[in-house]
């Protein structure tokens, strides 16, 4: 949120400077994360003179050109070619020098340098109203008093402001603050502690008055829970133009592009106070009724951003008399009631509306407006007629408005004031220490916190109505802590601790195998577990219907809790890669989340996403590209370090996956991993292949806990290794080699490796040759050649009779 140093001190007027000032917000809980310098001329008119205009010649080589020498009060004139077709001999104008920075409309600035112009050289440039940023004029030169004096600075002519800008990181309790007002009330509460006694300066509606009743719109409203207040007041005679220079100073000083008297002020006000407005133009409202009501499901209605929307029949409508819907109330006006260059007459409205509603209106329909940001959490009910009496006189002074009826105010239950019991004691015990009686009274005080009762224990305490996050006695103490100040509370400088010990199994497990992970040269990853419910259309193996639904959510992008870890690491992943981060290997633990036939379930798995080069290239090698059989040996030694083998592999049913296949224990099945689909990962903006692992973690930790991991001495005697050449049938896998070897062998043989595979013309049709490697040991002698030979030839006479394999 952006507050104006220069509009805050309309309210308290203080003099420190705006880095003090900043600090102390800070102290106060309004964390100020910058402060920013704005202009309201950018640039401050630095360089530009008044100078005056000596002579004015046609320029010899261009119709539309006229060659000037302009005095600029330094005795020198100097030449410049002008194509303004205003200007003149014996005129007083604006003149940039060289070396001047002059910016446009959108803030890029440009230099003023010397050059020729046609042939003819030139100095500088005489100045229209838009280039200097002073209006929009670009008829001709700007053309000034001719009392001025030559050489003057143009930021000495004109009335250049310079404001601060702080940006606060609001907390979403803190709706109080929502305005310059707000921010300000804070800001003489943290000054009284200081000693510095301010007044708190409100904007007077005190000449609000109804001269002539001419024209009244009746308000109607549906549902008093929906929309507990609504005001509104008809204004006539109003003439829109560009709004007064204050105002857009400080709407400008914010961010906020002014567009006309009307629009700015309900905008200006909204700011200052902190209290949306609307003004509905009068000759598009049909009838002289307000209605305040939903509308039927799926009704059409185009916002002022020319969108048409599909409206919810519980979204929030201002509707005329024939309940043509005129504004997505508390959010976003509609296009045709909005105000125009010939509007003459309006209907402000100005309203409480129910904030969970209103959130919901705007995430239905994903607009983040001021208006819906301030309803969201919640403004001050009372400050609603007082808002849409400021507005109208602002409106009567500079749009020559004139106040045609009454405030309508639908009001039917009035909101009284919180009342809260406070406990001297409780507030010792939470804050550490004791803040003297008179102090906290102060404080309370100056927050208007009114002490309804005194005893020896508490003070019994009335609520303002705009604190509506203060309602319990703990919220309280909070507000005298923040008042007093964080930094004034004494604490020890000597740490106590105990030594904790965590004895879960699960949790030592888990450990583990993100060591492992993490020394294979992964990184752990923590994604959101609330996701985005269109991701289950991607899968036809996650069922929509399981999907555990928020009831208030965030955005449409979390409605849902997630039933997979792919989606949201696929986001990860994509997050890197457009940052041509492009080698990745993550891993993460985390839940996923389903209801079966309305029960719940949590699933733990442990996922693992793998793209791009194994390492990184070297002056020295080349990294290999990350495999189907890379990601394979990474999943068999997590296995392995958990004492689980012998598990078989077959063919993925999952369809998030082009191939993949699944790790099984018997019927229980462990992981599945293979390379993620291009379709799905289109979705994500992602081109380069991506592979991806699904340990079950709950089955996993079952078969971990029943296993015992077996510390073997490492052998004393060397072990041998012999290598055959084998041409097979090119159907053979070398899962049969490997397991017929074992059947044959099962003393010394250790190892068996395939370190080479050919295929090719130099062989029989339908033929392959593999390269296997044999590693041979004897746990309590040294082998001998006539063993190693003996054992060698079994397994060759092994793979000749059941594979029909033939030594090459």
């Amino acid at each position: 949120m952006k507050i104006s140093y220069n509009w805050l001190q309309q309210f308290v007027k203080i003099d420190w400077d705006a880095t003090k000032t900043g600090e102390l917000l800070t102290d106060l809980g309004l964390e100020v994360e910058g402060i920013e310098t704005k202009e309201s001329i950018k640039g401050s008119l630095k360089g530009i003179v008044v100078g005056k205009v000596l002579t004015c010649v046609q320029h010899p080589n261009a119709d539309r050109l006229k060659i000037t020498t302009v005095d600029l009060g330094d005795g020198k004139p100097v030449q410049i070619v002008c194509g303004a077709p205003n200007v003149a001999a014996g005129q007083k104008v604006p003149v940039a020098t060289i070396g001047t920075m002059l910016y446009d409309d959108k803030g890029e600035g440009f230099k003023i340098k010397k050059g020729k112009i046609r042939g003819e050289e030139s100095h500088g440039m005489i100045c229209a109203e838009d280039e200097l940023g002073l209006g929009s004029d670009h008829d001709g030169i700007l053309v000034l008093d001719e009392k001025l004096k030559e050489g003057t600075l143009a930021s000495d002519v004109f009335n250049i402001k310079t404001d601060y800008v702080f940006e606060i990181g609001l907390t979403p309790n803190r709706s109080d603050a929502m305005s310059h007002y707000g921010v300000a009330r804070d800001l003489r509460a943290g000054l009284m502690q200081k000693d510095v006694q301010k007044e708190l300066i409100s904007p007077s509606v005190s000449n609000f008055h109804v001269d002539e009743r001419t024209f009244r719109f009746d308000v109607e409203v549906e549902d008093k829970e929906l929309v507990p207040r609504y005001c509104g007041i008809t204004i006539t005679d109003i003439t829109v133009k560009d709004s007064p220079e204050f105002i857009q100073n400080h709407l400008k000083a914010i961010g906020i592009a002014p567009k006309n008297n009307i629009v700015d002020i309900t905008n200006y006000v909204l700011h200052e106070l902190g209290q949306p407005l609307h003004a509905f133009d009068v000759q598009k409202i049909k009838g002289t009724k307000i209605k305040v009501k939903t509308l039927k499901e799926g009704t059409k209605f185009v916002t002022l951003d020319g969108i048409e929307r599909t409206l919810s029949a519980d979204d929030i409508m201002i509707c005329d008399a024939d309940e043509n819907p005129l504004c997505l109330g508390g959010v976003f006006g509609g296009l045709q009631s909005g105000v125009t260059e010939h509007t003459t007459s309006i209907f402000l409205e100005s309203a409480y509306f129910n904030p969970v509603s209103i959130r919901k209106t705007a995430k239905r329909h994903a607009l983040n407006t001021d208006a819906s940001f301030r309803f969201e959490r919640g403004i001050d009910i009372n400050m609603t007629e007082y808002a849409l009496k400021r507005a109208a006189l602002l409106i009567e002074e500079y749009a020559g408005g004139k106040l045609a009826s009454d405030i309508s105010d639908f009001y039917p239950v009035k909101v009284e004031d919180f009342q809260v019991f406070f406990s001297y004691q409780n507030a010792y015990r939470l804050i550490g220490q004791e803040i003297p009686k008179e102090k906290i009274k102060n404080i309370l005080a100056s927050l208007e916190i009114k002490i309804n009762s005194e005893t020896e224990g508490g003070l019994g305490l009335t609520i303002p109505s705009y604190r509506t996050d203060v309602q319990r006695e703990a919220d309280i103490i909070e507000e005298i802590l923040r008042v007093y100040g964080y930094n004034n509370i004494e604490f020890s400088h000597k740490l106590n601790t105990s030594i904790s010990f965590d004895s879960n199994k699960e949790t030592k497990i888990e450990n583990i195998i993100a060591d492992q992970l993490s020394a294979l040269g992964f990184n752990e990853t923590m994604a959101n577990s609330l996701t985005k419910s269109d991701y289950t259309k991607l899968s036809e193996n996650i069922n929509e219907e399981a999907n555990v639904a928020m009831l208030n959510p965030l955005s449409n992008d979390l409605d849902v809790m997630r039933q997979s870890l792919l989606f949201s690491g696929l986001e990860s992943v994509s997050y890197n890669l457009n940052r041509r981060n492009n080698s990745l290997k993550f891993y993460e633990f985390g839940k996923t989340y389903h209801n079966y036939n309305s029960k719940y379930q949590e699933d733990k798995h442990l996922t693992l996403f793998v793209t791009g080069n194994r390492t990184k290239d070297t002056w020295n090698s080349k990294s290999a590209t990350s495999d189907f059989f890379y990601v394979k040996g990474i999943i068999a030694s997590v296995l392995e370090r958990l004492g689980i083998s012998n598990f078989k592999t077959s063919p993925t049913k999952n369809d998030v996956f082009s191939e993949g296949i699944t790790l099984s224990l018997g019927k229980i099945k462990v992981a599945e991993f293979g390379v993620v689909r291009k379709s799905i990962l289109k979705e994500f903006g992602i081109k380069q292949e991506v592979l991806f692992a699904d340990f079950n973690w709950d089955n996993i930790l079952k078969l971990a806990s029943k296993k015992q991991l077996k510390v073997s001495e490492i052998s004393k005697f060397p072990s041998v290794k012999r290598d055959l050449a084998l041409l097979l049938d090119a159907k053979t896998q070398f899962k049969e080699i490997y397991n017929m070897a074992f059947q044959s062998e099962k003393n010394i043989l250790k190892e068996v490796d395939l370190f080479d595979v050919y295929e090719g013309d130099k062989l029989p049709e339908g033929k392959k040759s593999y390269a296997v490697s044999f590693v041979l040991q004897d746990d309590s002698k040294t082998l001998e050649d006539n063993q190693i030979d003996k054992v060698m030839q079994k397994l060759q006479q092994s793979f000749e009779k059941n594979l029909e394999a033939v030594l090459r």
